[in-house]
């Protein structure tokens, strides 16, 4: 229980600011709307900024489109025919079908689907509009959405941060998740190994989270002004994010492979642990280095001596299942020298001749 309670409030304490804005925004387009253009129940001006901003942080400029248009759908529809037959079950029934059907023939997503079956549901359920309440319904939407945008422009989170944030905890579970692996193959445990590609398929989650932030960082990049100096660290992030993927995957047929030598009781030199703790290394320190990483970084130099310490295994076992692993250190480690900015082919070539390096 208290280990839950923790992870709840550390989650409140991300989420805080994205609540504080919301908040604000929603109060700010309340005032706009019956200030300002007098409306008597603009509750579609609060309504967007929470749809808009909300706590998912990406497409936030997407997500404004589709409230606006959603709303338009949804209220053109349901004025149609309210007007004209009223309120009540069977109009319900029926303006919400072609609210989303229209919606689904216009392209839009989900959220545009949903704004539009729900402001349909509002116009159905309530009194008969005339011709001005339907029109200020739309730019009651119009308000919400343009002040959910201007705070998130004006108010922005940091980018960087906010995909470091989620970077950093991945890439320290995949090292650990690395040493759990080194350590099951020394020990010739299946039981720790069976716990390590566990721990990797658990990272699938954090993954996602991980490209969302990317995604979420670029958008503000490109709605936030203050925030466009920052463009060239957070596109060194996004590149950096396949290759990570790619690095998870790679650890999780690495884990099958160690799986296997240990059931077949295969030698496993110690030289291929120590490869993959060289890998470990190198992968907790990716972040620090993630954006204009240096060509002779620490990290740089752990992955290529993690290949070579690898590459040399093979002087001293042939066997199928050790040179799967072998395989599968390199696959990772030329991933991680393309998450540090280097193209396919040059990782390619550091690895293939980090060998002759280390022994020269």
């Amino acid at each position: 229980m208290r280990r839950i309670v923790d992870q709840r409030v550390a989650t409140l304490r991300f989420a805080w600011w994205r609540i504080l804005q919301v908040c604000v925004a929603a109060g700010l387009a309340w005032l706009i709307a019956t200030q300002v253009f007098g409306h008597a129940e603009p509750f579609f001006a609060p309504i967007a900024v929470v749809l808009v901003l909300g706590l998912a942080i990406e497409r936030r400029g997407k997500r404004a489109y589709e409230v606006a248009l959603g709303v338009a759908i949804g209220i053109g529809i349901a004025d149609l025919i309210v007007v004209v037959t009223g309120t009540g079950a069977w109009q319900l029934v029926l303006v919400v079908g072609l609210a989303m059907a229209v919606a689904v023939l216009s392209g839009g997503g989900v959220l545009l689907v949903n704004q539009a079956a729900v402001s349909a549901v509002l116009v159905a359920t309530l009194a008969a509009p005339d011709a001005a309440d339907s029109v200020n319904r739309f730019v009651d939407a119009l308000i919400g959405g343009s002040i959910a945008l201007g705070a998130n422009a004006l108010t922005p989170v940091d980018p960087v941060r906010l995909v470091r944030r989620h970077l950093q905890p991945l890439l320290s579970r995949l090292s650990g998740t690395l040493i759990d692996i080194a350590d099951g193959l020394e020990h010739s445990d299946k039981e720790e190994m069976v716990a390590a590609l566990e721990r990797a398929r658990s990272l699938d989650p954090a993954v996602r989270e991980m490209l969302i932030a990317v995604e979420a960082g670029q958008e503000t990049i490109s709605l936030s002004p203050i925030r466009r100096r920052s463009r060239g660290r957070v596109d060194q992030l996004a590149t950096a994010a396949e290759p990570i993927d790619l690095m998870i995957r790679n650890t999780r047929v690495l884990a099958r492979a160690g799986i296997r030598a240990v059931d077949i009781d295969e030698h496993v030199p110690p030289v291929v642990t120590e490869a993959i703790r060289d890998l470990a290394t190198a992968v907790r320190s990716l972040d620090l280095h993630l954006g204009g990483a240096p060509r002779r970084s620490a990290t740089r130099a752990a992955a290529l001596k993690a290949a070579a310490t690898a590459s040399a295994a093979l002087d001293e076992t042939s066997n199928l299942a050790v040179s799967v692993i072998i395989s599968q250190v390199r696959a990772t480690a030329t991933d991680l020298l393309i998450g540090l900015g280097m193209s396919q082919d040059e990782a390619i070539a550091e690895v293939r001749s980090a060998r002759s390096r280390l022994e020269s």
